[in-house]
């Protein structure tokens, strides 16, 4: 069985105390962050370590790019999405080709250190309000979001790689950080729909798992978008069809306090219709919700191995060989150095 729950580790290599937590047969995942990368050469040797304790793990990371790239070193620095925005509205085909060619190398070089997926690409729409998404977002104009954005999904595809869009159905609008304050989007259902919501209808079929928001949308329903069985439910599946796992952003975040204490905050997303729940940098609440999970009956979420990484042809780093690599490395190293000047 894999469970519902996705937490992290600490450092570079693997404690007891974190072999015996991913032990749990309802831990379904780990994410990794900065912290625990030094290089590709540790990272691959940490991933095993995972694996060695269950081979069924998944493994993801936040690699979007720009401000979001958690690992740096010996690996390609991507550009903010909004540069591959601005590049859009002066030349559509260059901006498609940009956006597909990094998100291939992002994912291939994620895949060559045995992650299976990024948290990638962000389809909120920037309107210049939000600090938190900010240059985080491909473009302000839904259609040029879509397009950017099935692009890069395009490219993760081909890498072997699943894409999950965030953060639905859109946090573009809010200017408060949901890390640390609980935000609120006073808009009304049509105008969502109509504007934040459209990557998300439009990519519906091709996105492989969607987060929902930490955020009231106080109009539509009292409980943010990630304990909303009407935006999950309701919305989300049967309105825009999408069919692929719902993923939690992180429960320990401040934007999910308003669904109660963990316990509140597990069974409130589980109720909504998420699959995987993420418990991030507190290891004593993961403790306190692995046994609250394992002491339910439910049965293991569906669809988590569509999460699953698929392997890279030939043998390790044989991709770095190809002209593919060396074009796209060079367009982003090209798109950087604009940027900084």
């Amino acid at each position: 069985m894999t469970g519902p729950l996705m937490i992290d580790v600490e450092g570079t290599r693997l404690t007891e105390a974190e072999r015996e937590r991913l032990s749990h047969e309802v831990v379904g995942g780990v994410i990794l962050f900065s912290r625990n990368f030094q290089s590709p050469a540790q990272l691959r040797t940490l991933v095993q370590s995972i694996r060695g304790v269950r081979p069924g793990l998944l493994i993801a990371v936040d690699q979007e790019g720009g401000r979001v790239q958690r690992f740096q070193s010996g690996l390609t620095r991507l550009p903010p999405m909004r540069a591959i925005g601005r590049l859009y509205d002066r030349d559509v085909e260059k901006a498609l080709a940009m956006a597909r060619g990094a998100g291939w190398l992002m994912a291939a070089e994620l895949r060559d250190m045995d992650v299976d997926f990024s948290f990638a690409p962000v389809l909120d729409l920037d309107y210049g309000a939000s600090s938190v998404i900010g240059d985080r977002s491909f473009h302000s104009d839904p259609g040029a979001v879509t397009a950017l954005a099935g692009a890069w999904i395009d490219g993760m595809h081909e890498a072997g790689m699943a894409a999950v869009g965030k953060h639905f159905p859109g946090h573009g609008a809010v200017e408060a950080d949901s890390h640390v304050e609980v935000p609120e989007d006073q808009r009304a259902l049509e105008t969502i729909l109509a504007t934040d919501a459209v990557p998300f209808r439009e990519l519906a079929d091709r996105v492989d798992a969607i987060m929902p928001a930490h955020v009231v949308y106080s109009s539509v329903d009292s409980a943010p978008a990630g304990f909303s069985p009407f935006w999950l439910r309701d919305i989300l599946a049967r309105e825009l069809g999408f069919r692929g796992v719902v993923v939690s952003d992180d429960l320990t975040m401040e934007g999910a306090s308003v669904a109660g204490e963990p316990r509140e905050r597990v069974d409130a997303a589980l109720r909504a219709g998420c699959d995987l729940l993420l418990v991030c940098n507190n290891p004593e609440m993961a403790d306190t919700l692995i046994e609250h999970v394992s002491a339910q009956s439910g049965k293991a979420p569906a669809g988590l191995a569509s999460l699953r990484g698929k392997p890279l042809p030939g043998p390790r780093g044989a991709f770095r060989s190809t002209a593919r690599y060396r074009d796209s490395r060079a367009a982003i190293l090209q798109m950087l150095d604009e940027n900084s000047a």
